[in-house]
């Protein structure tokens, strides 16, 4: 059996940050709405909202369609970026686990994930989500103050310092860590499978309608397993995070006692509907364009 060519490190940047960035920007209002939902509670004085078609329709109503994406720019600069880390930790970490065959076990695929997702919580995703919540949360006070990502960020340093976009960190290293522990052991496990009854050789990319279905049934998968995470990581972001709790063993207690054990679940829909189309878009853009990288390697071989 002939060794597989290991893909250059670039490539694997490069095609996670275009799939990041295309995911961002279609699946951004249910982010939104999910941000919205979870914000509220008890304590709340802004919106209320009866769940996320009442949220989309009443923020269409008052502030127009375009207040569905407050906060995308953060969130496509943000989703392009952890994707672009993620994918090549992932790949990088992959490679150092696989077999003599090239094939990667169930758990080694887990532990890849796991990996990745830390690294890009760490360096991408707590400050850029932290940025986008504030903004979110911050069209439900009755005087707006950011008027913009960039006013924004001046604003959030300058009045909580440099610790202002970085909260959150551990809350957002496990969700992160877990979904993208869930999400590539899921997507790995049912790509292997489809390849072993593909027709095509292995080393081919999987036909994209195969690509987008594994990765929506990885995203399903992911929402249900990590909500819990979710929920305390957006609180632990708001606004008001640190007038309510003091950490995130602390907010986790406050959402069970205050709210119910169903409140880590809530936003579990619009997240659904994201991470459902995210995971097929976000895999099949980025299979995608790896194939189209290899076979620009392969014509220049040829030349």
């Amino acid at each position: 059996m002939s060794e597989k060519k290991k893909d250059p490190i670039l490539y694997s940047l490069a095609a996670g940050l275009i799939a990041g960035g295309i995911e961002a920007t279609i699946t951004y209002p249910t982010e939104f709405v999910k941000t919205q939902l979870q914000l509220q509670d008890g304590s709340n004085t802004g919106k209320k909202f009866k769940g996320p078609i009442d949220c989309a329709i009443s923020t269409v109503r008052h502030q127009g369609p375009f207040a569905l994406y407050r906060g995308l720019s953060a969130l496509v600069i943000g989703t392009a970026a952890k994707a672009g880390v993620r994918f090549l930790t992932y790949d990088h970490l992959k490679s150092l686990l696989q077999d003599k065959d090239g094939k990667v076990s169930g758990p080694k695929s887990m532990l890849a994930g796991l990996g990745a997702g830390m690294v890009e919580a760490t360096f991408v995703v707590t400050p850029t989500e932290t940025i986008k919540t504030k903004l979110i949360h911050d069209t439900t006070r009755e005087k707006p103050q950011y008027k913009g990502l960039i006013h924004g960020i001046r604003t959030i340093v300058t009045t909580e310092g440099l610790g202002g976009i970085y909260r959150g960190l551990f809350p957002v290293m496990m969700r992160q860590g877990a979904n993208q522990a869930v999400r590539f052991s899921t997507y790995s496990t049912l790509k292997q499978e489809f390849q072993k009854y593909s027709p095509s050789s292995p080393d081919q990319p999987l036909p994209w309608a195969v690509t987008f279905g594994i990765g929506s049934i990885a995203g399903i998968v992911t929402v249900y397993s990590t909500m819990p995470l979710d929920v305390i990581k957006t609180k632990m972001q708001g606004l008001r995070a640190k007038e309510l709790y003091k950490n995130s063993f602390h907010c986790g207690w406050k959402v069970l006692t205050d709210e119910g054990v169903l409140a880590f679940w809530k936003g579990a829909t619009p997240r659904l509907g994201r991470l459902l189309v995210s995971g097929g878009i976000i895999f099949t853009i980025y299979e995608q364009v790896m194939s189209g990288f290899r076979k620009l390697d392969k014509l220049k071989i040829k030349s």
